[in-house]
């Protein structure tokens, strides 16, 4: 399986994914880390993929998504956006509908 292959897969098989710099447990760029912060505040389970280990990573997800930045945040299969746009759905409450978090548990976490 090439390497676009297995990013296609990965989509398609984590309902929320995020291409980022760096891990959940250790971002490594403030934008990767805003993501990270949204999602764990919904206390959504997520994949994240570390761009960094494989400059391939990066090029081959811009050329399935047609999006150039990292972080890249998919959900079921949908590309969301990166790190402004997810901010933007966040603030506009457009984001827990997506994610399929129940007001009662976004107010628990």
């Amino acid at each position: 399986m090439d390497l676009k292959e297995q990013i296609v897969q990965e989509i398609d098989n984590n309902s929320i994914i995020l291409y980022m710099k760096g891990t959940k447990e250790m971002p490594m760029c403030g934008f990767s880390n805003s993501v990270v912060q949204i999602l764990n505040h919904y206390g959504v389970e997520y994949k994240d993929v570390n761009i960094l280990v494989d400059p391939m990573i990066r090029v081959k997800l811009s050329e399935h998504s047609g999006w150039p930045t990292i972080p890249q945040l998919f959900v079921k299969g949908k590309l969301i956006g990166g790190a402004d746009i997810t901010m933007e759905l966040h603030n506009s409450g457009e984001l827990l509908d997506m994610l399929d978090v129940s007001k009662d548990d976004e107010e628990e976490s």
